[in-house]
């Protein structure tokens, strides 16, 4: 009995099917986290490049 469970996770465990999947899980949840975490950052350097992006036009109209 007990050699047909431990047959039974040796299976289990050497089974790659959906580890694919998992996979990209814990990659989207990695980079929600430092989305998270460096939120702030992140908003600062979007505002910044906005606000350079929308100088350097004005600069070519001018």
């Amino acid at each position: 009995m007990s050699s047909m469970i431990v047959e039974a996770v040796k299976r289990f465990w050497k089974d790659e099917e959906g580890l694919g999947t998992l996979e990209m899980i814990m990659i989207i949840a990695v980079l929600i986290a430092v989305v998270l975490i460096f939120r702030t950052e992140i908003v600062k350097v979007v505002k910044d490049l906005i606000a350079t992006a929308g100088e350097k036009s004005q600069e070519v109209f001018e």
